[in-house]
């Protein structure tokens, strides 16, 4: 199976944080509109739907492309994506008008270095096992 191994990395990235955005937009729809959650995020949700998966995939089509070249885990490469992703999220939220809540900010310390060990083990375990399923590992 040598055909299209780009292609085939981009789909192995985007299959992980799909599934996850499905799940947790329909815990958030449940929480919204059957349990009156106030957190109106729908002005802001477009970033992680849209962005979120397409870079997951570019970021194995670059791990792909560059493997050979960067010695790298691909559980490491994975752990960096949030250092990228955080300010394009932040940027967003300061673009459509989205202020931050005073809790995320001050929780921010503990949080960061938790995101990045789950990106490192979702990495890590989730994408390899779908890179050595379509036969990229």
């Amino acid at each position: 199976m040598n055909k299209h191994p780009y292609l085939r990395a981009y789909l192995a990235g985007i299959a992980v944080p799909t599934v996850a955005l499905l799940l947790i937009m329909s815990a958030y729809t449940v929480f919204r509109y059957v349990y009156n959650f106030p957190v109106p995020v729908e002005r802001v949700i477009v970033f992680p739907m849209a962005v979120v998966p397409n870079l997951w995939g570019l970021w194995n089509v670059l791990f792909f492309a560059w493997r050979r070249r960067v010695p790298v885990s691909l559980g490491l490469h994975g752990a960096l994506l949030p250092i990228l992703i955080g300010p394009l999220g932040a940027l967003a939220s300061a673009l459509l008008d989205f202020s931050i809540p005073g809790f995320p900010r001050h929780v921010f310390p503990i949080l960061a270095p938790v995101v990045l060990i789950l990106y490192y083990f979702a990495w890590k375990y989730l994408v390899g096992f779908l890179n050595r399923v379509l036969e990229l590992a």
